[in-house]
Order: C-alpha cells, then sequence, then structure tokens
C-alpha cells in the first residue's frame, strides 16, 4: 500500500510537471506574454508551484524511505517549502489587482501595471514571504547547539523551529497574511462587479475577470488548507487509524490547488489557450516527423 501510494504520487508529479513545464515553454516561445504583466505573475506562479511540489514531494517520499533525515538539510527544505507555499497567494492577491485595474481603470492600465513594476512585485513577493522563517532560522542558530543540526529528526517545520514563541509568530503572521489577501480579493471582486453592472460594453471581459477573481479565492482558500491540516490529520488520524488520512490529506491540501493554475490559464484565458494549442501541435508534428522519417529510410 505505501508502494502504491508513493507511486501515485510520483505519477502525479510527474504529469504535473509536464503540464507546467509545457506551460512555461509557451511562456518563453512567445515574446507577446513578456510584455504583459498578467502571463508574468501568472508563469511566476507555475515556477514556484513546480519548485514548492517538487520539494514537498521529495520530503514526502523521504518519510516513508529514510524516516528521519539530517537537521540541516531539513531546514533547507522545510524554509523553500515554506516560502513557495506562502508566496501562491499573494501572487493571486497580484493578479486579482492587475484584473481589478484593468476593468476599473482601463486608461491607467498600461501606466500602472508596467513589466518592471510587474517584477518589482514579484521580488516584495519573496521578501514579505522569507522574511519571518528566515529570522526564525537565525533565532534557531543562536538558540540551539551545532549538535541539533547534526541530528536527524522526521522533517516537519515544528520539529525544526521548536521555539514555542516562534510557533506564536508565525501564527499570528499567517492570520494577518491572509487577512489581507482575503480582503484583497473580495474588495476587487466587488469592485469588479459594481463596475460591470455601470457598464454598457465589455460586460463579458468584466464577468470573466470576476470568475476568475472566485476561482483565485478557490483556489486561495485550498491554500489555507496547508496550515490547519497538520492539526486537523493529527485530529482525524486519532480517529481513524490507519485510513491514510495523511495520503489523502497531502493530495487535498498540496495537490490539488496546484491543478487550478493550468485550468484558468492554460483552458479559460483564450489568447494563453491559442499559443498553448500550438506548442502542442507542434510537438505532434516533430514526434510525427521522427517516426516517419526512419520508416521512409526502411522503404528505400
Amino acid at each position: 500500500m505505501k508502494f502504491f501510494k508513493n507511486l501515485m504520487v510520483v505519477l502525479v508529479w510527474l504529469l504535473l510537471s509536464y503540464i507546467n513545464g509545457s506551460l512555461v515553454a509557451t511562456f518563453f516561445r512567445h515574446q507577446t506574454f513578456y510584455e504583459d504583466p498578467r502571463y508574468i505573475l501568472f508563469i511566476h506562479m507555475v515556477i514556484n508551484d513546480s519548485i514548492m511540489l517538487t520539494v514537498t514531494i521529495t520530503l514526502y517520499l523521504l518519510s516513508y524511505i529514510v524516516y528521519r533525515i539530517n537537521v540541516s538539510f531539513c531546514c533547507f527544505f522545510i524554509l523553500i517549502a515554506v516560502f513557495t507555499t506562502r508566496n501562491t497567494p499573494l501572487n493571486l492577491a497580484s493578479m486579482a489587482i492587475e484584473r481589478y485595474i484593468a476593468i476599473c481603470e482601463p486608461l491607467r492600465h498600461t501606466q500602472i501595471c508596467t513589466v518592471r513594476r510587474t517584477y518589482i512585485v514579484i521580488g516584495m513577493i519573496w521578501f514579505i514571504c522569507a522574511a519571518p522563517d528566515i529570522t526564525d532560522l537565525f533565532v534557531t542558530l543562536a538558540t540551539e547547539s551545532m549538535s541539533f543540526f547534526h541530528g536527524s529528526v522526521f522533517c516537519l517545520q515544528q520539529n525544526v523551529f521548536k521555539d514555542p514563541i516562534l510557533a506564536q509568530k508565525r501564527l499570528a503572521f499567517d492570520v494577518i497574511y491572509f487577512s489581507c489577501v482575503f480582503l484583497t480579493l473580495v474588495f476587487t471582486y466587488l469592485r469588479i462587479l459594481f463596475v460591470a453592472r455601470a457598464l454598457s460594453t465589455d460586460k463579458m471581459l468584466a464577468k470573466r475577470a470576476r470568475n476568475t477573481i472566485l476561482l483565485h479565492g478557490a483556489q486561495l482558500a485550498m491554500c489555507m488548507l496547508s496550515y490547519i491540516s497538520p492539526s486537523v490529520e493529527i485530529v482525524l488520524n486519532s480517529i481513524f487509524p490507519q485510513q491514510g488520512i495523511r495520503f489523502a490529506n497531502y493530495l487535498i491540501v498540496y495537490i490539488l490547488p496546484r491543478f487550478l493554475s493550468p485550468i484558468i490559464y492554460g483552458v479559460r484565458d483564450k489568447k494563453f489557450r491559442k499559443y498553448f494549442k500550438m506548442y502542442f501541435l507542434c510537438n505532434r508534428c516533430r514526434v510525427n516527423v521522427k517516426i516517419v522519417a526512419p520508416a521512409n529510410r526502411d522503404d528505400e
């Protein structure tokens, strides 16, 4: 059963990696996406989610294979996983704000949402998400002996950054952080809703923007599950022991939200869908050429 679960996780990771890799390749092959802040933020989220999935799946597999790993390696994996997990909600909020400006301030959109400012926003996202946990690392380095970092633990955040004050700090930060992101999504959705009702034109564009923000909200809700899932997992394991709670929890909390990004942009967005199809058609043509060419040589 453990082998089946690990195999399923690896197969899902390979599928998502292929989809995300195709999205990234589509973006970098067409310069039209380089100049659009919307797609820059999107591809940043895809790359960020790919890194997060790779790190968390590595930790998931290691927990089954070796159970305990070196504390120093665990710190590295935990920090990368936390950074990338926290990046996603802020990226969603940034994308919602960009849609809000495009619908509610269309004449100023090109002035406000520039490529340079988009990259500055991405840098700020990484700084905001990394700063709290970098301080956790410094506190742990100051309070723990070097022998602790040479030891081994079951790789969880609470097993490495053990100070109770750090846990309270993380809780306070997460509450403020998610509250701000949630309020941003609600504000942008309501503003777009009111503007769409007032406009006599571009109602379809406004409707699609509203639906996109709703999907961002659903994705945010699933991302927020990652912060309460450890506690929920402990409770469910005590009620339903040996029922694969940890496996189901991992699929729902970490894997499922990452399927939404390709749906929102790879399928729903007309412009990206057009180039996405072209990418797959080109790849299919290349495969057919490679198959036919050797056959022709054999006939000769």
